[in-house]
């Protein structure tokens, strides 16, 4: 969870080498005989998942890093997987896979920043003063543009929020607080946060800085690093566009605290001023254009690579509803080798809980479609994402360039980062508010003896922060279902967020319930299985916020 080389597009990377021992062990592990229905004890349930987890999560695996060889071996033993149980290839040309055209951005050299002050211009520093993120889409860049303030940067009418209300901020660059004023659901504020850049470029702008609410702040922090020393990856497709890139913006850049200050130096107010109107009780000061303009010349240097995701199609059997389908879905992707290891250090992020898991019983979801002998209604699409741990960009790359119409994909399971360390006894499927997928959800946990129980953490926001949200952006009813906090999950959660995530300790040393996962696995696909037997396709309910925004044509339901 989100908390090299080019291949054809029908293999991902290494795949030939990979399928020399991945199909042996495909084999060992599935037995060559008919798998046997769910179970309440189904001992083999537990050493299949737990044999998947064991073969994602090795250190020979490198941590499966987006683009790199770990990766392409466990695309290749996912697909083979897929394919020794009797599912159909969903990718892109008849294959398995979905590559992923993913760009490496650097600047070629330290851009040339300046701020001109009455007709003055003044070198700024970057990486100190500013910093501009290096570009995915113009090698060369250059800029003379005039600042607007606008306020927190919100534009939405569902909502009556215009920031930009009485502003001209065509090809000029926006400056918005970062955050959100007080009032919003946390859900809505993280997307609306999200967006900013958008919004910014949909209203013509070709620059974006944030900076913070209180005195002393800049940019949030991070950005002013990551944009002067860091790579940044995206997606660029072959018509140019980009994932995280919306069409006009040339430049998105951080300022340091003092720059901050500077940049409203003879405006109207001064930013002590607006700063202050914004404290007091979640007002939105207005915008107004500021005084100096920014001049940049940039450079930009691009190392192009793919990455595959692995698509499974299950087809249903019902002639009126097998066009439609649910999509199950986890990333496959870690964070690769430690950079900084000493030497005798572990230097593998193994990601076992996540999200080796998530796939493992994905695979094992698949399994039981195949065991029950009944095909399901709808068609089922069982996809491991690529570029998650990047910031959702291979959900996001399908998304935009899905293998099956996007309307025709009614609902989507995300299983990221399950935590099988105690006996499962809810799950926590965020999103839930939203549509009714989460009654098939309530329906088969009961089913199992278990509960569906609200969010632990809405001020996580943990709904926009996984694969299935770059589905619910375009319509998709969606999910992400966590193991629950009931009968000790919640301090096992706390523990493994305070010690274990996103760190080399995420291995197969962890003491993994095996009987607990394959509960899960189990769950999942007597989820997808109700979802694509059902007669009628999730509905988002009538007036949710997602529900208006992304999929305004289509039905409603009451809650």
């Amino acid at each position: 969870m989100r908390w090299h080389g080019s291949a054809s597009s029908r293999e991902p990377t290494g795949v030939n080498r990979a399928l020399a021992f991945v199909a042996p062990l495909a084999a060992l592990l599935l037995g060559g005989a008919a798998p046997a229905a769910p179970t309440a004890r189904d001992a083999t349930a537990d050493d299949r998942v737990r044999a998947h987890v064991e073969f994602l999560a090795d250190d020979l695996l490198e941590g499966r890093a987006t683009g790199e060889r770990g990766h392409a071996i466990a695309a290749a033993y996912v697909s083979s997987q897929f394919r020794a149980l009797g599912l159909q290839p969903g990718g892109e040309g008849g294959s398995w896979y979905q590559q992923v055209p993913f760009r490496r951005a650097t600047h070629a050299r330290a851009p040339t920043i300046q701020l001109i002050e009455r007709g003055k211009p003044a070198a700024l520093a970057q990486g100190a003063e500013i910093a501009i993120a290096p570009s995915h889409l113009q090698k060369v860049r250059s800029i003379n543009s005039g600042l607007v303030f606008v306020g927190y940067g919100l534009s939405d009418a569902r909502l009556g929020l215009d920031d930009y209300a009485g502003l001209d901020v065509r090809g000029k660059t926006v400056v918005a607080f970062s955050g959100m004023p007080s009032g919003l659901p946390t859900e809505i504020a993280a997307h609306l946060s999200s967006t900013k850049p958008q919004v910014a470029a949909a209203k013509g702008a070709i620059g974006f800085i944030d900076i913070g609410v209180r005195a002393g702040q800049g940019s949030r922090p991070d950005r002013l690093q990551r944009f002067t020393r860091s790579p940044l990856v995206d997606w660029v497709d072959a018509a140019g566009r980009s994932g995280s890139t919306p069409p006009g913006l040339q430049f998105n850049a951080a300022v340091s605290p003092a720059l901050a200050e500077r940049l409203f130096a003879g405006a109207a107010r001064s930013l002590a001023q607006v700063r202050a109107e914004a404290e007091r009780g979640g007002a939105r000061p207005r915008g107004f254009a500021l005084a100096p303009r920014l001049a940049i010349e940039a450079t930009s240097e691009w190392q192009d690579f793919t990455s595959p995701a692995v698509i499974a199609l299950l087809p249903g059997a019902d002639r009126a509803l097998a066009r439609e389908h649910v999509a199950l879905m986890g990333h496959l992707d870690h964070l690769g080798l430690k950079k900084d290891a000493k030497p005798g250090e572990d230097a593998v992020y193994n990601g076992a809980l996540d999200n080796a898991a998530g796939i493992a019983t994905l695979i094992e979801a698949a399994r039981h479609f195949v065991a029950s002998g009944r095909k399901p209604r709808r068609s089922l699409l069982f996809m491991a994402h690529t570029g998650e741990e990047l910031g959702l960009l291979g959900a996001d790359y399908y998304a935009a360039h899905p293998t099956v119409p996007i309307e025709n994909i009614v609902a989507g399971v995300n299983l990221d980062m399950p935590l099988p360390l105690y006996d499962i006894a809810d799950v926590i499927a965020f999103g839930a508010e939203h549509s009714t997928v989460v009654r098939n959800v309530e329906q088969a946990a009961r089913e199992m003896g278990m509960k569906v129980s609200p969010d632990p953490m809405p001020e996580q926001s943990i709904f926009v922060r996984s694969d299935h949200y770059r589905f619910v952006t375009r319509g998709v009813p969606a999910i992400l279902l966590f193991t629950g906090y009931a009968n000790g999950g919640k301090a096992k959660w706390d523990h493994f967020f305070a010690t274990t995530y996103h760190s080399v300790r995420d291995d197969l040393s962890q003491p993994i319930n095996w009987r607990a996962a394959a509960r899960y696995a189990e769950l999942n696909y007597r989820i997808a299985r109700a979802l694509a037997d059902a007669d009628r396709r999730p509905y988002w309910y009538r007036g949710n916020y997602f529900g208006d925004t992304f999929a305004p044509g289509q039905p409603r339901a009451d809650r």
